[in-house]
């Protein structure tokens, strides 16, 4: 499941990945951060849009890098601060290649994913973030 309101396990990421041929593996953890006071951030999506563009980036990491196997999930809701948004791994036959194909994934997600961010503050006050702007 690409999309989740549970908590990321990056082991599951990792059983889908990796095989002996593999011997490189990269994992992205974005994290949500204490920025200007933020304690969390709700995350919502179009979810059946979400899961096909999801699936669009996957495949193109494929088509580019062949020999590698990429996997994401993006959490939903409401996650605090420390916790993690989005997992990715990336393995393949070397490093550079699981690094690229990680990379990619990411910048990809930033780019495209109809994924809206609500960040909360301690003070109660909430404000809507263009999630494509951060890197």
């Amino acid at each position: 499941m690409h999309l989740t309101r549970d908590p990321l396990d990056v082991g599951d990421l990792l059983a889908e990945v990796q095989s002996p041929e593999r011997g490189g593996t990269c994992v992205f953890l974005g994290t949500v951060r204490n920025d200007a006071g933020v304690t969390s951030i709700d995350y919502s999506a179009y979810e059946s849009m979400a899961v096909e563009e999801i699936e669009r980036i996957l495949a193109e990491a494929r088509e580019r890098w062949p020999r590698s196997r990429v996997m994401l999930q993006h959490r939903l809701g409401v996650i605090p601060v420390g916790e993690a948004s989005i997992a990715i791994a990336a393995a393949a036959p070397h490093r550079d290649e699981a690094f690229a194909a990680c990379r990619y994934a990411i910048e990809e997600v930033k780019k495209r994913l109809p994924v809206w961010k609500k960040e909360l503050r301690g003070d109660g006050s909430e404000q809507w973030v263009e999630a494509h702007d951060h890197r």
